[in-house]
């Protein structure tokens, strides 16, 4: 498909760095030619200099034959114009906007249409909400979460002291005391791959382990990681991710103390998340952390607009015996280094938000069949798939073991009439049961259909 993405900042750079790995034609329209020209060598797309939300530049992109638009400038203002003029320009075109502002919630819901939006994007709000998530469950690092919520992918650090360490996969039930899991990726020195029955794991391996939700809470028991309600909650940076994730917390009845060293943000979040404490201080600053009570906090979240300053904060937490840290990254690749560093969850915005946007367009490029929810897991090197089977799809009734799947894919779980089952060789899918993929990136799964060699 041909596809332009205006806006060549983190998200933008993210976002068209993936659909360009999937084949589609890309044109990047930013307003600064250097910028264009780095992502032009490092991405191997056409580029437009100019203002996005003008005719004149939309027209030199080619949006009278273009699929799809997406809008991830900085500015909201600029992404909703921008969509709502190449709407005007091409009736047919799908439209997605980054917005970001609170303030225009209820006004994009109701307006929608108007705008001419196919999807809206909110990297900060998803963001907050996968924090969220994290903290409702402690002791993972990462949940990603199918079959509406039944189903979840976890990720876990294996410890010297872990039940796990050493253990072969084909034992690993042993382990956990006789529950049925699936572990359907593994990292192991900065490598992802999909474990087979003779993988041994060891100490500082990330696994991901495939299981409904009930299980969750018995594998976190047996691996000796104690869970405990979040009462109290230190967010370091008042940003938007900031806010969104206050009004989760707060909602939930957690007491959340949060640290800028912004003087008017201070005073906006005052206004806006009223049930909050606000610090006006650094929160880099040791001292500031212990003054403001941080060895006695639940959860420390760091959400600064500095990668290195939320490392080293949630570093310094973990040496304060904080039980649930969760750091945010934007630049940091969070496939590198860090993920080796004592950080605790990850999240990165930009990851979230791509991930959203390319599930919209596999969905657009092939209708039947598509994944009705994708999920980067490995740091965006393994995706997992969720499908629901229909008619078209092939191998119905068959069982596993008879099947003849492509390499690198794993069939992780299969929701059969509400129940969810991790599968084995016998087990089968039917029409309208959900199936979870696992795959690499090598190849990308663009349809049910596709995973069978």
């Amino acid at each position: 498909m041909k596809i332009i993405v205006a806006g060549d900042g983190k998200v933008g750079i993210a976002i068209t760095r993936l659909l360009s790995q999937e084949g589609h034609d890309i044109v990047a329209i930013d307003t600064k030619a250097n910028i264009l020209q780095q992502s032009g060598l490092d991405l191997d797309v056409m580029s437009v200099v100019g203002n996005c939300a003008t005719m004149e530049t939309l027209r030199e992109a080619g949006v009278e034959t273009t699929d799809v638009l997406i809008a991830a400038t900085s500015a909201d203002e600029t992404n909703l114009l921008c969509c709502l003029t190449a709407r005007k320009l091409n009736p047919t075109l799908h439209t997605i906007a980054r917005v970001r502002n609170p303030e225009y919630t209820e006004q994009l819901f109701k307006m929608r249409e108007d705008f001419g939006l196919s999807l809206i994007i909110n990297p900060e709000k998803d963001a907050a909400k996968e924090i969220y998530r994290l903290l409702q469950l402690p002791g993972f690092l990462r949940r990603e979460t199918f079959a509406k919520g039944r189903v979840e992918i976890v990720e876990l650090k294996i410890e010297e002291d872990s039940v796990l360490n050493g253990v072969q996969l084909s034992r690993l039930h042993y382990a956990l005391g006789g529950k049925k899991v699936l572990v359907c990726a593994v990292i192991r020195d900065g490598e992802a791959f999909i474990p087979t029955a003779d993988t041994v794991f060891r100490a500082g391996d990330h696994i991901y382990v495939t299981a409904p939700v009930a299980i969750l809470s018995h594998i976190l028991k047996k691996l000796g990681i104690t869970q405990k309600r979040i009462k109290h909650a230190m967010l370091i940076g008042g940003g938007r991710v900031c806010y969104y994730l206050a009004k989760h917390l707060t909602d939930a009845g957690v007491r959340v103390k949060i640290i800028e060293n912004n003087a008017e943000r201070c005073e906006h979040l005052a206004q806006i998340v009223p049930s909050a404490s606000i610090v006006l201080a650094d929160g880099s600053s040791q001292e500031v952390l212990e003054s403001e009570g941080l060895s006695e906090m639940d959860a420390l979240v760091t959400l600064t607009g500095l990668d290195e300053k939320n490392v080293i904060s949630s570093m310094y937490g973990k040496t304060r015996g904080v039980p649930n840290v969760v750091t945010k990254v934007n630049r940091i690749d969070p496939t590198g280094i860090i993920e080796n560093l004592n950080v605790g969850g990850i999240v990165s915005p930009k990851e979230l938000c791509s991930a959203n946007v390319v599930q919209y367009v596999r969905a657009m490029d092939n209708q039947a069949g598509a994944a009705i929810t994708l999920h980067k897991i490995a740091n965006g090197r393994i995706e997992a798939l969720e499908f629901v089977m229909n008619e078209r799809s092939r191998n119905i009734g068959v069982p596993l073991k008879k099947l003849h799947l492509k390499s690198k894919v794993l069939i992780a779980c299969i929701t059969h009439h509400g129940t969810n089952i991790v599968p084995d060789g016998n087990s089968t899918f039917e029409i309208g049961d959900t199936v979870i993929v696992i795959t690499n990136r090598e190849a990308p799964i663009l349809q049910f259909n596709d995973i069978f060699a």
